[in-house]
């Protein structure tokens, strides 16, 4: 199948640049955001790909799960988040969750000064790159899913794309437990994967931030013949790419500075995050609205 010519990082999804840029703009930190923890596998990725770079990350943990929640109330809470990292003076904004990226990324461009990039976009653009004939395969949660949003970003750099998605409420619950090689997550990946196996498809998009701690076991289930496609490291490669196109990678080669705020219970945040970066967190602030 012909593969078309693709945008450039800044392109797919218009990103609004400040006219007037400091000169300490490479210092600032890049902004993460989630409703929740899942969001810490895009700031796993960002430190490993982007050893030197500063990170903000905001989990919205009193109000999660945003699923359940109306459009109108998601983008009441992303607004607030939003112009709390927007206060830290951050130099991007990066939407790590795929509620939020599926129902109020563009109400994060309209306010945003600083580009906006989403896990949904990047983890679309990288399909799009992996597939070899076009038919694509998408699990995310039941909101996700239903969003069509994941659908609608690869039509936007593959008309001819086939999706086949599939809901997968259960790994959540099943990655915060740590049950990332249980059998029980073995037999619950076989369910859900099954009619999506069905579709002969050749790359599989993991819709949720959640779900690369068990791509290990995705990637069992589904077998050699497809490529998976980890939002959280598509991310990471998109942020690269944009800050280097702006001039805006850090050039300091010292230890970069992490914050993490949360709106409640930091120390469930803290237990289960450290698992999620491979790596022990700084102290967690708290927020309160």
């Amino acid at each position: 199948m012909h593969q078309p010519t693709l945008p450039s990082a800044s392109s797919v999804i218009p990103v609004t640049v400040p006219t007037a840029v400091s000169t300490t703009v490479s210092q600032r930190a890049i902004g993460v955001f989630d409703s929740g923890i899942g969001g810490l596998t895009v700031v796993r990725s960002l430190m490993e790909r982007l050893p030197f770079e500063n990170i903000v990350y905001f989990g919205d943990t009193a109000r999660v799960p945003y699923g359940v929640k109306s459009v109108e109330t998601i983008a009441h809470y992303t607004t607030q988040i939003v112009e709390f990292l927007l206060a830290q003076n951050v130099k991007i904004l990066i939407i790590a969750c795929n509620t939020m990226a599926a129902v109020a990324a563009q109400t994060v461009r309209d306010i945003s000064p600083v580009p906006v990039l989403d896990v949904i976009d990047a983890g679309a653009l990288a399909a799009c790159v992996a597939t070899r004939t076009g038919q694509i395969g998408i699990i995310g949660t039941p909101t996700t899913v239903n969003s069509n949003a994941y659908a609608r970003a690869i039509h936007m750099v593959n008309r001819s794309a086939r999706i086949f998605s599939q809901a997968c409420p259960l790994f959540v619950p099943l990655v915060e437990e740590g049950w990332l090689e249980n059998e029980v997550t073995r037999l619950t990946a076989e369910e859900y994967l099954r009619p999506v196996k069905a579709e002969n498809i050749d790359t599989l998009v993991l819709g949720c931030t959640h779900y690369p701690l068990i791509k290990p076991l995705l990637h069992s289930v589904m077998g050699e013949g497809v490529k998976l496609v980890d939002s959280a490291e598509a991310m990471a490669q998109r942020a690269a790419g944009l800050l280097a196109e702006h001039g805006w990678l850090n050039t300091q080669t010292c230890v970069p500075h992490y914050e993490y705020y949360v709106t409640d219970v930091p120390v469930k945040f803290q237990t289960i995050g450290e698992r999620f970066l491979g790596r022990s967190l700084s102290p967690v602030h708290v927020m309160k609205w």
